[in-house]
């Protein structure tokens, strides 16, 4: 079993406008995240928040990483891990949580002994996850799209209709900070987050899946007045640093989950950006 990490430090913004490409994939692409038979991460320095992605072809461990300074990951942590692929089984010291395609689990903090499994060998789970430091301990928590707050949201005339699945956010689930949600776009739309927002009381990490083979997805972000993009690939995510936007758009319709943390939970929080402002 394989736990690999990186860790990134936070960007001026003043900085940020001179990246290249090369320099914008480095800092803000998280390229490889779902790898059989390993637990990959990236931990930003932006509210120090964990980006990371698994598949279990063998039960994998999550356990602690040498920049948290703990004995156990969730030790001063909490955790959202969202499934993508095939039914897993989240073991979390002695209680057991399955999890089926689209469905999440919340860790609270001082949970010791995380372990993922993947319920059919030929189909392994998918485990992408999401993590921020809490200064308390909720309940661990299954969550279903059925238990999703959800809004529909955009039209097919501006190509952006899209469903907003609120899973780890209140007043569905109690949270210290952490919040995760998955966004899909119905056919023959591919403008997610659109008008674009900006929120500097919260950081942002997009995760795209479903993305058909051969397409691929265009991520907008940067100061609004300045943008740069990224172009990603399937099961690829992206760290949005609270100064930055974050909107994207797609050569076919696709999912993206979407994680966050800082100052508040009010997901309504934003700074709303007009199309026609955007430069």
């Amino acid at each position: 079993m394989a736990i690999n990490y990186e860790v990134r430090f936070s960007n001026h913004p003043e900085d940020a406008k001179q990246y290249g490409t090369e320099r914008l994939r480095k800092e803000f692409l998280v390229e490889k995240l779902m790898v059989p038979g390993e637990i990959n991460m990236v931990y930003s320095m932006n509210d120090r928040y964990i980006v990371g992605g698994a598949i279990p072809t063998m039960e994998l461990e999550l356990s602690t990483i040498d920049p948290l300074k703990s004995q156990h990951f969730c030790d001063r942590r909490e955790l959202g891990i969202i499934n993508v692929g095939g039914t897993a089984t989240i073991r979390v010291d002695d209680i057991s949580y399955e999890l089926a395609y689209k469905e999440a689990l919340y860790v609270g903090a001082g949970s010791k002994q995380i372990l993922m499994i993947s319920n059919e060998k030929e189909n392994p789970a998918h485990l992408y996850f999401n993590s921020a430091p809490a200064h308390k301990a909720f309940p661990c928590k299954r969550v279903t799209l059925a238990d999703a707050e959800v809004a529909e949201m955009g039209a097919l005339e501006q190509s952006n209709a899209r469903l907003i699945n609120k899973l780890l956010v209140n007043p569905v689930i109690e949270t210290c900070q952490l919040q995760m949600g998955m966004t899909e776009l119905k056919p023959g739309s591919v403008w997610n987050t659109m008008p674009p927002h900006l929120h500097d009381r919260r950081m942002e990490a997009y995760f795209y899946f479903e993305v058909p083979e051969g397409q691929a997805i265009c991520h907008f972000m940067g100061d609004p007045k300045e943008t740069r993009h990224i172009w990603m690939q399937n099961e690829q995510a992206v760290i949005s640093p609270p100064w930055s936007i974050h909107s994207a758009a797609g050569t076919s319709n696709y999912i993206f989950i979407w994680g966050m943390a800082g100052e508040n939970l009010d997901y309504g929080d934003m700074d709303m950006i007009q199309p026609n402002e955007i430069r």
